[in-house]
């Protein structure tokens, strides 16, 4: 957002997002659904240190036939990540809200697929070792901006989406209620 020449204060939720993912297979119907869930729970958090305020809150998970993953814990379970990935279709799903004053203000869910090239393990060593404890920072075990788009034969969806943050219908939303100017 920053680069986008939006000015925002990032703070942390600490929602318990464990918590949140066991009741999924209970009470939520599908990986949107959790996204939407997650995204809402975080921003409802802050919007009580911050009520007055519109706070964003987003989450993104990565399905691949039907087992969700999330972000790699070491650069040991990054490789296992990305090998069960290797040759597959997985999709990562994007859910948006805004809250303000307890309030959901606006929502967004956003789905891009991507499909990984069966690379060699030499390359994914090699990749792994030039990316560094960076890719730990992400659901994928990759950074599609830098040398993780090797890793893809074709990619369908949002590249801000893909990215973490469907940033052109957040700008949108922020114009309508002005935030930003049109």
């Amino acid at each position: 957002m920053e680069s986008s020449g939006v000015s925002f204060m990032a703070v942390v939720s600490n929602v318990d997002e464990d918590e949140i993912k066991k009741t999924f297979g209970i009470q939520l119907k599908t990986v949107e659904d959790l996204a939407f869930e997650l995204a809402r729970a975080k921003a409802g958090v802050v919007s009580q240190q911050f009520p007055y305020s519109y706070v964003l809150g987003a989450d993104q998970i990565l399905e691949c036939d039907g087992c969700l993953y999330d972000k790699p814990k070491t650069r040991e379970a990054a490789r296992k990540q990305l090998l069960q990935l290797r040759g597959r279709t997985h999709r990562l799903v994007n859910g948006l809200c805004i809250v303000k004053e307890q309030q959901l203000q606006w929502s967004h869910l956003e789905v891009a697929e991507l499909k990984m090239r069966s690379f060699s393990e030499d390359f994914l060593d090699r990749y792994l070792a030039d990316a560094g404890d960076t890719l730990l920072s992400t659901v994928g075990g990759y950074r599609l901006e830098d040398q993780g788009s090797q890793l893809f034969d074709a990619i369908e969806g949002d590249y801000f989406s893909i990215l973490g943050l469907p940033l052109l219908p957040l700008l949108s939303y922020l114009r309508q209620v002005h935030l930003l100017k049109s």
